[in-house]
């Protein structure tokens, strides 16, 4: 499994750290080739087919203008840049459905729309918004596994900004206002002076295999009828990413794992993971849910999978998640799809 071709790890546009100054910033919003990624509760507009609609500098400022700006700044975010332009993002104001606000009419050099990634197999052309298009609002999750490259590494590190902006106003030192710095990469306190950068939790997220050959996948409390997918847990302080892969496994499941192997990475915006997936082999297959976190868990076949998947028993990770990476990467290709009514 290469974790480079996972949705949302699919990152082509250079983070151009040394363009994170005031006045590179400032040379950004003032191009016209520079896109916007506008972002309301997580969310991104994205045209009827699932492209990601990406507007001008003059646009956004537009939008922002005709809203209600009484909640709060909306930094710019420096996500980028390539041959071509740099990307920004800047949360939008107003309702979290209200989609008036949204351009829905411009040339090609007014704004760009990426087609889904796949089908087709070869990244789409930019194409331009024909008048009447319909555009929306809508969630990485839902969007995420369809954005082509560029899109979904854009959309992945706006998304996950924009959470942190909004989670952290305040210095943790000593509780004073922050002020947006270096293109909102850093929050600065006004009064002691601290810096303070985005954070990234550590989780990790394995395919549990038996001798049998056998995958474990589990339901957790939360989560609606059928729905079933790897284990996963953060890593706690003090511990390495090997010896949290077998503690959760433990909590979780009482399942006894040994060998421990890296398959690969995704960050995981929701709002602030780095998902480090393994495989691991387990040494004991007794199963015994910890029926807190996890309600339900149980050792599948190839066959039983396929034909739970099928029968829509079991619903799966999501396309756009490394835990459906890690169950087909096992199974050996893609899972069949539910069978229709």
């Amino acid at each position: 499994m290469r974790s480079d071709e996972l949705p949302l790890s699919r990152a082509v546009v250079d983070r151009a750290a040394l363009l994170r100054t005031d006045a590179a910033q400032e040379r950004a919003l003032a191009d016209p080739a520079t896109r916007v990624v506008l972002l309301r509760d997580g969310r991104v507009p994205v045209d009827a087919r699932g492209g990601l609609v990406l507007t001008t500098v003059a646009q956004a400022q537009r939008a922002a203008a005709a809203g209600d700006r009484a909640d709060g700044e909306h930094p710019w975010l420096l996500l980028g840049a390539d041959d071509e332009r740099a990307y920004v993002a800047r949360r939008a104001p107003g309702d979290a459905d209200d989609v008036a606000d949204l351009p829905r009419r411009g040339a090609p050099s007014d704004r760009d729309v990426h087609a889904p990634a796949s089908p087709p197999a070869d990244p789409p052309a930019s194409r331009a918004v024909a008048d009447g298009d319909a555009v929306r609002w809508a969630s990485l999750r839902e969007v995420g596994s369809h954005l082509d490259a560029r899109d979904a590494g854009l959309v992945a590190t706006a998304v996950a900004l924009d959470a942190w902006h909004e989670r952290h106003p305040r210095c943790p030192r000593c509780g004073a206002a922050t002020r947006v710095t270096q293109a909102g990469w850093v929050r600065a306190c006004t009064v002691d002076g601290s810096e303070h950068y985005p954070r990234t939790d550590p989780a990790v997220i394995m395919a549990v295999v038996d001798d049998a050959d056998r995958l474990l996948l589990a339901h957790a409390v939360a989560w609606a009828p059928g729905r079933y997918s790897t284990l996963a847990g953060f890593v706690e302080p003090g511990e390495s990413l090997e010896h949290a892969v077998r503690r959760e496994v433990a909590e979780e499941t009482r399942v006894v794992v040994g060998e421990v192997t890296y398959a690969g990475s995704q960050p995981w915006p929701f709002p602030a993971s780095l998902m480090v997936a393994f495989v691991a082999r387990a040494v004991a297959t007794d199963v015994r849910v910890d029926g807190v976190e996890v309600e339900h868990a149980a050792w599948f076949t190839r066959d039983e999978l396929a034909s739970a998947v099928v029968a829509g028993t079991v619903v799966p990770p999501s396309r756009s998640s490394i835990a459906r990476a890690l169950v087909e990467d096992w199974f050996g290709g893609p899972l069949p799809e539910p069978a229709a009514g």
